[in-house]
């Protein structure tokens, strides 16, 4: 594999300037058309290697098959996912990443604005990249390794396998999707078209890391229907709702229950958005908890905050809307050992050392499963996501595209 590390570098560099943010306001599918150009680009590159039939949806979903090579005819078919677009909180536009050759530990001051600074202090994996080649942005963007680290390591695995067709594998499943990062990454995913029995998306962090745990997660939505009046003339009848919406949120637990104060196992409430008028407020919310009784007794606690601050004001009415998001991919990846294990098996075969964790978060992983396709998430190496501090190291992707290789060859040698 080693061979293909400045070919590795190439392509995360071109794919990391292909501007792909999704948004999360857009109801368009992909959420931003731009997501697409990249699409093109990945099938393009595909035909190159040979695969003719990679093709792009209209959804901009990609979709990818590596036909069998081997004499066997059992094969569990499997797939490999990563999502093209690149988180809305940070700019993902005119990104320039640059490479640090040889990390020694020093801090890594990124020079279009050098407030931007990656302390190993403030990064410990960095610890275990003395030696290695590291790779960010410049300072002003994110870099888009999350997931474009996990792309570039399955692209870079399919090169692999075309240039070394003595290596044994069945059907090999390749999954792109849009809007990952706003939730939708598989609401356009047809299972049927995939044809894949089991599959890893490829988006996780640290280097041997393998995640058969995530968050369940809700939105809820909090309307706040308010009491207007002349301000000149209000006593007595004005009832703000913004007032109100600032209200219910002051009074959340701010010692606990927060993502400020939890990790581990500890789920959290979580206000994302408040915006409108003295009329009318509305409030937004992620609800997260690894267990759907505490996902419950969550949401619970907040429409008992709101129901208490609403008993002020007499004349104000809320609504409290719950949007199922994903739901913890363990309850599904429990009925089938042999995909995590064999995933453990390719990590140590790559000379690693697998580290089993749970994802404070969720992938789309989690929705795969659930719609049939059982999918925990392997590492790819990005790190410092959805910040103007993100980075990835190139031997950790090198090491992604092993263990996918490894992957197929497992699956091959059990059939």
């Amino acid at each position: 594999m080693e061979n293909l590390k400045e070919r590795l570098i190439e392509r995360f560099f071109r794919y990391v300037k292909i501007d792909t943010q999704s948004d999360v306001e857009s109801a368009s599918a992909p959420s931003t058309e731009k997501q697409k150009n990249f699409g093109r680009l990945l099938v393009q590159e595909l035909k190159n290697l040979g695969l003719e039939n990679a093709e792009m949806d209209e959804f901009g979903v990609v979709y990818i098959n590596l036909v069998s090579n081997s004499t066997k005819s059992c094969i569990p078919k499997i797939m490999f996912c990563s999502h093209m677009d690149t988180s809305p909180d940070c700019s993902g536009e005119n990104v320039r990443p640059i490479i640090h050759e040889n990390y020694q530990g020093q801090d890594l001051i990124l020079p279009d604005d050098c407030s931007q600074i990656i302390r190993m202090a403030e990064h410990p994996d960095l610890k275990h990249q003395l030696g290695n080649d590291i790779i960010t942005a410049s300072g002003t963007t994110l870099l888009g390794a999350d997931n474009k680290s996990g792309i570039t390591a399955i692209m870079t695995a399919l090169e692999y396998f075309k240039g070394n067709p003595e290596i044994k594998h069945g059907d090999i499943k390749i999954l792109f999707t849009p809007d990952e990062e706003v939730g939708r990454g598989t609401e356009n995913v047809d299972l049927n078209r995939l044809g894949a029995d089991f599959g890893y998306t490829v988006d996780g962090e640290t280097l041997g890391s393998i995640e058969n745990e995530t968050f369940s997660a809700d939105g809820v939505e909090i309307r706040i229907h308010g009491v207007s009046a002349h301000p000149g003339f209000a006593k007595g009848k004005m009832q703000n709702a913004l007032k109100i919406g600032a209200e219910i949120i002051a009074q959340l637990p701010k010692e606990i229950l927060s993502p400020e104060t939890t990790e581990n196992k500890e789920g959290f409430i979580h206000p994302t958005d408040i915006q409108g008028n003295v009329e009318f407020c509305k409030l937004s919310f992620i609800i997260r908890d690894f267990d759907e009784s505490g996902l419950l007794a969550k949401e619970n606690l907040l429409k008992e905050v709101v129901e208490s601050v609403l008993t002020e004001y007499d004349n104000s009415s809320f609504e409290f809307i719950v949007n199922e998001q994903y739901r913890n991919m363990k309850v599904v990846l429990d009925k089938y050992p042999q995909v995590t294990e064999n995933a453990i098996e390719a990590i140590k075969r790559a000379g690693i050392e697998p580290k089993l964790q749970s994802i404070r978060g969720g992938t789309d992983g989690s929705r795969l499963s659930f719609m049939g396709l059982p999918c925990p998430n392997i590492f790819a190496g990005e790190h410092a996501f959805h910040s103007k501090l993100e980075w990835v190291s190139v031997q950790d992707m090198l090491k992604a595209a092993e263990v996918i290789v490894n992957l197929a060859i497992i699956y091959e040698e059990k059939a």
